[in-house]
């Protein structure tokens, strides 16, 4: 979000004391509370540095490892991001100690949870929101405007998606560093059906279309993806569709799961007209009811606020549920999703997950708003079976002077060996590309990496060799695999890689060169205007950072540690030739930017390095060695890093 102070959005001085349980993704909306009447006063977490972090932008708050201690001290509602098979027991005891409750997803894990979530609810008198974010994006509210005036008839079918091959979060925490103790895993996205990830793609359609799921059903999906600790379709390696029968009689074919291409298509059809998102387009219409009727493309313009909801997280969801939520405490105003559609958008997934056990068996949908309903699944206390996650992924009495490399070296191992599977898949189809010259910037990524790489896979082998029957060296077996182990680590490698990448240079001499070489000043105070910084005093000292080549940015996130500040970054690059060109960047944060000592640009709105390309200055490039420095504001610690190309043109 940008320095700039936020603007009052309630006509009200009444303030909301808030806690937040669960200080990872609970932390992505501390920067929208205080727009939303809320002080953050109290904080927790079982983890230390993100306990410090909170502290760092919340300095005199409360906070603590235990949650009765939590929940005992003096603030009005919860924001609950704890665990996600958690969240029903959690928000029990947030009931019980007289706080509202904005929930992250999902609801619960069982329907018996279900009925005593509605039930506690219902006799505390308090307010329950569950965090679904996903409807709340430009383009799914100004569907769900249109739908409702009336322009695309009763709803007929929809498909919306939710496919997010998120691998190495079987191993790290939502920020990036690896689970404690180091030889096990994440406590539950390492295990958890992607069945039960359901409302991200389901939500949107029920605030769209108004319509609740009645009915859902789901074969089960038998192939995986290598590298997660499930040994089969179990967790969340697999593909997990369902379909949907909903309250007016149109279908939603509901589809998460992870497989080889991410995927957030979502498709609409009602009687009248059809929409489509992200299918080449940001948003498409088609309007006229019939099949040949004309499709454009239209701009959906947000609501008032929608400016400062999309400098928030996840497209603006962020800012909306919080939104939703004060407005209900403030005001009483219905939120979208109270418990009552909370459980309308978490049973589907469980019923689904029990449908593809039982070979595509249809399953009911309860409506939880009727208490004759709630009686018959009262005592359903039927969910997955959990993994073990405390015993660790290696045998009893193993060596955690060697065990305790695991959790980074699995994290490591699956950036590096996909890196190296897309640069050698590319290879193997170059001459049939459109554009043959990106196999370079694979190839190049390969060669930067290949010293932390080829340690990664080292480490990774002594581990399977000292355990080869644990489930830590079968996840690490399967992406040495991927990543072609005997290939990699053969001694030849590096000459021929680099022998290509000469060839292809000489080839395409003008593509961009990526700067990967980067090293890091510790943080420096907050400014208000990043233009205003000045650069770095020469004495200035520097470490290298760590870069993270399938991702493409330099990872700044250990060295602000969450806090608020300026980070100096200083980049530098060799090349064969010089002349006038330009510096191509992206950052997820207000930066400043100078090239060979001179000041080349800021971007005081930069907040996404997702695309490298997005910022552009001129720059004037040297034969030889150059020397790139970045200013880049930490964003109140929710910078990731940056990401920078140079390109010489003349």
């Amino acid at each position: 979000m940008s320095e700039q102070a936020i603007p009052r959005i309630f006509d009200t001085d009444r303030r909301i004391r808030l806690g937040i349980w669960g200080l990872g993704r609970g932390m992505s909306f501390y920067q929208t509370c205080q727009a939303l009447n809320f002080d953050v006063v109290a904080g927790c977490d079982y983890n230390a540095h993100m306990r410090a972090n909170f502290l760092a932008q919340n300095p005199g708050a409360f906070v603590s490892a235990d949650a009765e201690e939590f929940l005992a001290q003096d603030f009005d509602a919860v924001l609950l991001a704890t665990f996600c098979v958690d969240h029903a027991g959690d928000a029990l005891r947030c009931l019980a100690a007289g706080k509202h409750v904005l929930s992250e997803v999902t609801a619960f894990h069982s329907l018996a949870e279900g009925v005593k979530l509605v039930e506690a609810v219902e006799q505390s008198g308090l307010i329950y929101n569950l965090a679904e974010n996903y409807p709340f994006s430009a383009a799914n509210m100004y569907l769900a405007r249109k739908w409702k005036d009336g322009l695309f008839g009763e709803l007929q079918y929809a498909e919306y998606e939710y496919v997010h091959e998120c691998r190495s979060l079987c191993y790290t925490y939502i920020d990036g560093l690896p689970v404690q103790p180091r030889w096990t895993v994440h406590s539950w996205r390492s295990w958890m059906n992607f069945h039960y990830y359901c409302t991200h793609s389901l939500g949107p359609v029920m605030v769209i279309t108004g319509e609740r799921p009645v009915r859902v059903v789901s074969l089960p999906g038998r192939q995986r993806l290598a590298g997660y600790l499930i040994d089969s379709p179990e967790g969340m390696s697999g593909i997990t569709p369902s379909l949907i029968e909903m309250s007016n009689g149109g279908l939603v074919r509901n589809l998460m799961g992870s497989t080889t291409n991410d995927s957030h298509v979502q498709r609409i059809w009602g009687t009248l007209g059809a929409a489509e998102i992200g299918v080449g387009k940001t948003l498409q219409l088609r309007l006229g009811a019939a099949g040949g009727a004309p499709k454009f493309e239209v701009i959906p313009h947000w609501d008032s606020l929608g400016a400062l909801a999309e400098k928030t997280g996840h497209g603006g969801g962020d800012f909306w549920v919080l939104y939703h939520f004060a407005k209900q405490i403030l005001y009483g105003d219905p939120a979208p999703f109270d418990v009552y559609s909370a459980s309308d958008v978490t049973i589907p997934g469980i019923q689904a997950y029990r449908s593809s056990l039982r070979n595509g068996e249809p399953q009911d949908v309860p409506d939880f708003r009727d208490p004759a309903q709630r009686d018959q699944y009262r005592h359903d206390d039927w969910s997955q079976e959990r993994y073990d996650t405390k015993r660790g992924v290696f045998p009893a009495g193993a060596d955690t002077g060697l065990t305790q490399h695991f959790a980074k070296t699995i994290a490591d191992l699956i950036q590096y060996s996909t890196l190296y599977r897309a640069y050698a898949d590319w290879r193997a189809v170059m001459d049939d590309m459109a554009q043959p010259a990106k196999v370079l910037e694979q190839a190049e990524q390969v060669l930067q990496a290949l010293p932390a790489l080829r340690e990664t896979y080292a480490m990774a082998r002594k581990l399977v060799d000292a355990y080869p029957d644990s489930d830590g060296a079968r996840v690490l077996r399967e992406m040495l695999e991927i990543g072609d182990e005997a290939v990699v680590m053969a001694p030849d490698f590096a000459t021929a890689l680099q022998r290509q990448c000469d060839e292809l240079r000489a080839k395409f001499p003008n593509l961009p060169v990526r700067i990967v070489h980067f090293a890091a000043s510790s943080l420096r105070p907050a400014v208000a205007d990043i233009r205003r910084v000045r650069a770095p005093q020469p004495n200035l000292r520097f470490m290298d950072l760590e870069y993270q080549h399938s991702q493409d940015y330099a990872d700044v996130r250990q060295v602000h540690g969450g806090k608020h500040g300026v980070i100096y970054l200083r980049a530098t690059i060799d090349l064969e030739r010089g002349g006038r060109g330009r510096l191509l960047f992206g950052a997820d944060g207000p930066v400043k930017v100078w090239v060979n000592g001179k000041a080349a640009g800021s971007e005081p709105e930069a907040s996404n390095p997702a695309l490298p390309d997005e910022y552009a200055v001129p720059a004037s490039w040297q034969a030889g060695s150059n020397t790139v420095i970045f200013a880049l504001s930490t964003n109140r610690g929710h910078a990731w890093g940056v990401t920078a190309k140079a390109v010489v043109e003349e």
